[in-house]
């Protein structure tokens, strides 16, 4: 990899600016070309007097088209002659002679080929010089950075600073509009430059200041960067401002700038301003004396020190320091103002800048009046270089701002060290050099192989020559070093080096920016192409290190070959295989080895024929050369990819093995027809199609790549297998064995194989366990064959070397068949584990007993042992595969839960007691099946297992009629109950009702709008047996779910005074207004039951919970049940305190009643509400105030007429979601009056009076049958007796006062009444009613009903039979 010239942009219509720019030129040398002809030629206006003037037109014509075309050829220079600035970003081209100029912008085209490629076309061209007589003498392109966020490192705008020969320095926008001019100087600008900021690359590197330098005859000027960036921004911002008001542009104030006068050198042609330095203490020791003599004072610490180098004659280089804070800024303008500040001038002036009119005529006095130049600070210089013959022409700063490069008139390129002040190195044959600089950052991929590879990246300085007399362009590496490149270009090329970045940019903006700069462009005129010089890292490097620069050259070159992938076989290997043994470097050489292998693309045949011709290249060199790490990768990866061939080739084979012993599955073949209905079944229930990737499938083909990157080979010739991730794992396994389970490779042949390769049995052992547990499907669907070929697969591994140790204590568990153990035990694959476990039950039997035979002994001891463990894991396995596979039943369509539990021995050993038990919950909430009907399938268990023919046979009829109707239900059932009486311990009814009922309330608390949720909790906790488990789980779902959204809800209907609205339901509890009834209906159940439960704790003794013998080792966290019986004793009246006011909460949110819960208590009351339930709180006790007997009392009676009018309200149907959920807790639930008299009983209110209520509200309603059976409750006949009267007057009155259909025979009826009686009927209210019609037959029974509650000595009871009187007569009235 070397140098390379590409071009990244050309310019448009330069033939346009060259005649633009010479347009007055190509006159004159016609004219001069003319004159001299005719002072030379003789006199032929005699016989050239024939010719007509047409013809000397043509001529003339002809030698000005030829002098537009020169320049387009290789003749004459053109662009020598102009000015030309490149901005370092490469979008604006400047181009100037004398008084015009042209600027290039950057533009966008697509070429023929449908390329986008960048251009520069002419912008503005025009004349730039407003004083007579003077000229552009210098140019240069400043980009200004962007003040935006947003901003990712391109210029906002670009500022053209164009020096001219009467001192003016102006500065133009890339539109050609005049921003600023200043006079700082009265000789000719001789050259402008600029420094930029530049990120340090060490700590030690005194960070730089923007500047801008401008050289004079005498004089070198100073603008800060800062000022200078704000001041052009405020100028531009102005005239956009002035250019859309219309208005004329006010001048600007005047730059703040620093003058120095160079002394002591003749002439001076060029200038570096090196920045601010500071010396080290030695050299300003040394200074001080060669300044100062002997006896010269040092300042303690050294001055800060601005560095210019000029370059001329007298000396040839001269070095002068400025030191810093020793000159102020100069503003010559404002120092004029500030003379005549006494005089109106300065209101005029002040007037004008802040946009008012100024007097034109002042404005051209101060045109003609010629600015006050400031005179220069006087700087000596410090040192020089002297050469009195030799005269300087440029100098070009590097962009360490240490070196420069300096070209005289002796052809010299000379290399300056500007700390040291020393010329370095010299170069000759180089007349009218132009110069540049490249920086080069090393290559991340070159840094890897550096010591120093920890440190930041290292930077290479090249310096560009350009030589027009010999037309090319040389890259010399610095200090010191060679010439790395070197092109052939034309000899009218400007060399463009900007020596700059972006202007206003700091180490706070920088962050993040991506600078897109070009430090050195040439530009060709001829062809109008720009273009960059690319220089890599490596060349800077020494010799040595060029040997492995060219060998990462090569690895580049390898890596590229080995992506192509058009390329075929044979020449990818022959390519590859040059390459590699072209490569020198140990280390890189095998790296490009292992980047072989580890290629996709490269076959097997490359991979070994490169990999051996290499092996044989190291054999053939000294033993002292080759590095025996890189032959020893070479040899075991031949032997490797050997080995990957061989069981190709194996797994082609033809002809399989057949198995030797045909009776040899005896036993397993019992085994598995005992199993075969519920592998049947499992294997049905996990045969779901799932969504999986091509790449990932089993069968997908093992590569040469993917097998040597998971087997590596040790020096002693063992081969060891890299478990990197399951997937490569499985894959690796499938390569090997599974053409071996299916028949189709022959056994012996492939263990023979991998036996000789060095592999060790306990990986093969762990690679087959793994193909065999991942390949289940497969497995299940010939199981017999599949089986078979695995018992020949792990006998021949058993019998290998090392699988099974000689030394081997038969007392103790063998590691060999531990390992398969472990792994059966882990596999959530529950029938390939199960089937595994089988075989190798058999082949360890096996083994035992050819060992205790070849004793000559019997080893009862160690057989039982081994043989015990594999007993308890078989039935183990068994268990796990009856439970996963009700764990495979799908749920119903739209019912939550998640993705199925996968189960092993492992995951319920791990989960401790109720793991089991837990499982299963998890499947019954999925399953969305009832308490009931899980009460029910337990049911026909514990009636089976009693062993009860008669029951066995009812429910057998039960279960082929449902069959019939619902098979799949039927199934699901009857694969519960195998569960369950595998089970008989860990799934007992309570243990499973508790594990349901948490799992459930642990569903409602992540949804707590599934009210339905809840109350399937509650519904479990109802129906467990045990009190002690009711009572525990109880308190623990009270704890830990129920009691704060309990207490939110209280102190909600507190605040609100009746049943809060949705929305600030939603606000304080986190349910909506539906689900919030619901909740707090099962808060009172959940109540209920710990009550009952508490009660009858004592009745009955606390279960004793245990665990199924073969799952005796389950290590992990309690049960429910066990954590339930754990759970301390609850005090009875504050339990039954927290459920009056669930009640009360719950019938306020039923039948919207107002009412402030909380106001219902005395004080003693609400600070007992939301304790803990285990805790003896102070209750209320005596009575209570008679005030809030009236408030409960007012209460109950609103929730008994709420219940009357919802029993009867057809509109008040059990449509709502909640009320669809639970049925029995709606408001026509018949439980609301007996649940108001037990809470009347509790809150201290006559519960006769609630009766009398219910009964009058009742007879209200017109329920007069509901109200009759209500009669029979009540005490105090006589009081409701006088209410009913009151009643029954209301409907008479209704009938025959107040009713749109009066009869004839009722108005004769209300005259022959007793005036006493039709004055009451006629004071009666039936508005009142609610249900006012009312047949006369109902009526007549309510008289009746007075007549037989009210005593003879009653003060009514004569009004009563005048009542009965007038509703017989009525009554026969109506039928006539």
């Amino acid at each position: 990899m070397s140098c390379s010239l590409f071009e990244f942009c050309r310019l448009q219509e330069l033939k346009t600016v060259r005649d633009f720019l010479f347009q007055n030129q190509s006159k004159e040398s016609v004219e001069e070309k003319n004159q001299t002809e005719n002072e030379l030629s003789w006199d032929t206006s005699d016989w050239e007097s024939g010719w007509d003037n047409g013809d000397n037109k043509e001529e003339e014509s002809a030698s000005s088209t030829k002098v537009e075309e020169e320049p387009s050829g290789h003749s004459q220079p053109w662009l020598q002659d102009c000015v030309v600035s490149l901005s370092p970003c490469a979008d604006l081209l400047v181009v100037a002679r004398e008084q015009k100029a042209a600027f290039l912008s950057a533009k966008w085209r697509t070429d023929d080929s449908g390329r986008e490629e960048m251009t520069l076309a002419v912008s503005w061209s025009g004349p730039l010089s407003t004083e007579e007589g003077e000229s552009v003498s210098s140019v240069i392109a400043i980009p200004l950075a962007s003040q935006k966020r947003s901003s990712t490192g391109r210029p906002d705008w670009t500022c053209i600073v164009v020096g001219f020969t009467s001192g003016y320095v102006r500065f133009y926008t890339e539109s050609g509009v005049l921003l600023l001019a200043q006079l700082l100087h009265v000789d000719p600008v001789l050259r402008l430059k600029c420094r930029t900021y530049e990120i340090p690359r060490h700590p030690g590197v005194t960070e730089q200041h923007e500047e801008l330098s401008i050289l004079y005859p005498a004089a070198l000027v100073t603008i800060d960067g800062f000022s200078l960036f704000q001041s052009l921004r405020a100028c531009r911002n102005q005239v956009a401002r002035a250019a859309a008001a219309g208005s004329d542009v006010v001048p600007p104030p005047p730059l703040a700038y620093k003058k120095w006068g160079l002394q002591e050198m003749d002439t001076i042609m060029d200038h570096s301003s090196a920045g601010v330095m500071t010396l080290c203490v030695f050299d300003q020791m040394k200074n001080a004396s060669i300044l100062g003599g002997f006896h010269a004072s040092v300042k303690g610490s050294p001055p800060a020190m601005s560095q210019f180098v000029t370059v001329g004659s007298g000396p040839y280089a001269g070095f002068y320091y400025a030191v810093e804070g020793n000159s102020q800024p100069l503003l010559s303008h404002v120092a004029l103002a500030v003379a005549s500040k006494l005089t109106s001038a300065l209101f005029n002036a002040a007037s004008g800048w802040l946009g008012w009119n100024k007097n034109k005529n002042e404005e051209e006095a101060a045109q003609k009046q010629k600015p006050k130049v400031e005179p220069a600070t006087p700087l000596g210089i410090r040192f020089g270089l002297p050469d009195s013959r030799r005269h300087g022409e440029s100098i070009c700063l590097s962009p360490c701002n240490t070196l420069a490069g300096v070209t005289d008139d002796f052809g010299r390129v000379t290399l300056l060290d500007l700390a040291k002040g020393v010329a370095i190195r010299m170069w000759k044959g180089y007349r009218d050099a132009q110069l540049g600089w490249l920086q080069v950052q090393e290559e991340r991929g070159d840094r890897e192989f550096s010591p120093s590879a920890s440190l930041p990246r290292r930077h290479a300085l090249f310096l560009i020559i350009y030589a027009p007399r010999r037309g090319i362009l040389e890259v010399w590496a610095m200090q010191r070093g060679p010439r790395v490149g070197a092109f052939t270009v034309g000899k009218h090329c400007r060399l463009l080096y900007a020596g700059y970045h972006l202007m206003g940019v700091n180490s706070v903006t920088s962050q993040g920016w991506q600078l897109h700069t070009q430090q050195v462009c040439l530009l060709d005129p001829t062809t109008g192409a720009l273009r960059t010089i690319n220089i890599p890292f490596h060349l800077a490097l020494s010799d040595k290190k060029n040997e492995r620069a060219r060998d990462m050259h090569l690895l580049k070159r390898l890596t590229a070959v080995l992506k192509s992938r058009d390329m075929d076989p044979d020449t990818l290997e022959r390519e590859v295989k040059s390459v590699l043994l072209e490569i020198k470097h140990p280390a890189i050489k095998k790296q490009a080895l292992e980047s072989l292998l580890s290629n996709r693309n490269a076959p097997v045949s490359c991979l070994t024929n490169v990999t051996s011709a290499l092996r044989d290249a190291l054999k053939h060199q000294d033993a002292d050369e080759v590095e025996a790490s890189l032959l020893q990768l070479c040899s075991s990866q031949l032997k490797l990819l050997q080995l990957y061939i061989d069981i190709q080739q194996l797994q082609s084979a033809a002809n399989a093995e057949d198995c030797p012993e045909n009776d040899s599955l005896q036993g397993i073949e019992e085994e598995l027809s005992r199993v075969g209905p519920t592998l049947q079944r499992y294997a049905q229930l996990s045969s779901k199609p799932l969504v999986s990737f091509a790449q990932d499938s089993p069968d997908t083909p093992l590569s040469a790549q993917a097998f040597l990157a998971q087997l590596e080979c040790a020096e002693d010739g063992e081969v060891k297998v890299n478990r990197r991730s399951d997937a490569e794992w499985n894959q690796l396994g499938n390569f090997m064995f599974w053409g071996c389970l299916c028949g189709k490779s022959p056994t012996h042949k492939v263990c023979d194989t991998l036996q000789l390769a060095g592999i060790s049995p306990q990986q093969l052992l762990s690679l087959l366990m793994s193909v065999w547990l991942q390949r289940e499907k497969e497995v299940l669907q010939k199981p017999v064959e599949t089986v078979r070929n695995l018992h020949t697969l792990l006998i021949a591994l058993s019998n290998m070397d090392g699988a099974v140790e000689e030394s081997w204590d038969p007392q103790s568990v063998s590691p060999w068949w531990q390992q398969v153990r472990f792994t059966c035990i882990q596999s959530h694959n529950a029938a390939a584990a199960l089937l595994a476990a089988f075989v190798a039950h058999r082949a360890a039997k096996a083994s035992i007993t050819s060992r205790a035979d070849s004793k000559l002994q019997s080893e009862w001891e160690a057989v039982s042992l081994e043989l015990e463990q594999w007993l308890v894991c078989v039935r183990q396995l068994e268990d796990v595969l009856v439970l996963q596979t009700l764990m495979l039943v799908p749920s119903p369509q739209g019912t939550a839960g998640g993705a199925v539990v996968q189960c092993s021995i492992k995951t319920l050993l791990e989960g401790g007691t109720g793991g089991i038990a837990d499982s299963v919950s998890k499947w019954v909430f999925r399953q969305n099946m009832a308490p009931e009907q899980l009460k029910e399938i337990l049911q026909r268990k514990e009636s089976e297992d009693a062993g009860d023919k008669k029951e066995q046979k009812v429910a057998g009829d039960g279960a082929e009629e449902k069959e019939n109707s619902h098979e799949d239900a039927d199934s699901t059932a009857e694969l519960l109950l195998a569960v369950c009486q595998r089970f008989p311990d860990s799934l007992s009814p309570d243990l499973l009702f508790a594990h349901c009922c948490w799992e459930y309330v642990v569903q409602w608390n992540k949804d707590p709008e599934e009210g339905r949720f809840l109350f399937c909790a509650v519904e479990h906790l109802k129906v467990i047996s045990s009190p002690h488990i009711q009572l525990g789980i109880s308190t623990m779902m009270w704890s830990t779910f129920i009691v704060k959204r309990f207490s939110a809800a209280a102190f909600l209907m507190e605040k609100v005074g009746k049943a809060p609205k949705d929305r600030l339901c939603r606000r304080d509890v986190g349910i909506g207004d539906k689900a919030m009834t619901s909740f707090l209906g099962c808060c009172a159940q959940l109540l209920q039951i710990l009550m009952e439960a508490d009660s009858a704790m004592e009745e009955i003794p606390a279960p004793e919970l245990s665990v199924e013998e073969v799952w005796s080792g389950a290590e992990g966290p309690a049960s429910i049940a066990e954590l339930a019986l754990e759970q301390r004793g609850v005090h009875y009246p504050l339990v039954q305190h927290h459920w009056l006011l669930a009640s009360l909460l719950h019938a306020a949110m039923s039948f919207s009643v107002k009412v402030k819960p909380l106001s219902l208590f005395d004080t003693k009351g609400k600070n007992a509400f939301f304790r803990d339930l285990t805790t003896i709180q102070l209750m209320p006790s005596g009575d209570m105030d008679p005030g809030l007997v009236s408030l409960r009392q007012e209460f109950l009676l609103r929730v008994l007429t709420g219940w009357v009018q919802a029993i009867d309200d057809p509109s008040c149907s059990p449509s709502a979601p909640a009320s669809t959920s639970l049925p029995s807790d709606g408001p026509k639930a018949d439980w609301w009056p007996s649940l108001c008299m037990d809470l009347g009983a509790l809150l201290q209110v006559n519960p006769d009076i609630l009766r009398r209520h219910l009964v009058c509200e009742l007879y209200n309603q017109g329920l007069d049958l509901r109200a009759e059976e209500a009669i029979l409750q009540v005490e105090d006949k006589d009081v409701l007796g006088s209410q009913l009267l009151v009643l029954t007057g209301q409907r008479l009155s209704y009938s025959l006062l107040h009713n749109q259909n009066q009869t004839q025979a009722a108005m004769e009826l209300l005259a022959r009444l007793p005036p006493t009686l039709c004055t009451w009927l006629k004071a009666m209210d039936p508005s009142e009613l609610r249900c006012p019609l009312v047949s006369l037959s109902k009526t007549a029974r309510l008289v009746s009903r007075l007549i037989e509650m009210l005593p003879e000595n009653h003060a009514q009871y004569t009004l009563a039979l005048h009542l009965l009187e007038a509703v017989d007569v009525l009554s026969l009235s109506t039928e006539d």
